[in-house]
């Protein structure tokens, strides 16, 4: 993204692992936070404020984690006559 300024970095333990995430702001204002998993994996949430947006990213950051593990563990494979 263009014209992005990091404003803010934490830690964030989730199940006993420390996890980045850094918040920048847009020209326009408005907030965005970004942690990284891997190479092509990062969940980013977006607010009109610091705060907002660290809020919403806490929140939202054991999901993500929980889901990836739990794809890890069971990963989807087709199964005959299921259809998605």
């Amino acid at each position: 993204m263009d014209n992005e300024i990091l404003v803010h970095e934490t830690e964030v333990e989730v199940h006993g692992d420390l996890y980045i995430v850094n918040v920048f702001c847009r020209n326009d204002g408005r907030h965005f936070a970004k942690t990284r998993f891997g190479d092509d994996d990062i969940i980013i949430n977006d607010g009109a404020s610091l705060e907002e947006v660290l809020d919403k990213h806490e929140k939202l950051l054991p999901l993500a984690i929980t889901s990836r593990q739990m794809f890890n563990k069971f990963p989807l494979s087709p199964r005959k006559g299921n259809t998605f």
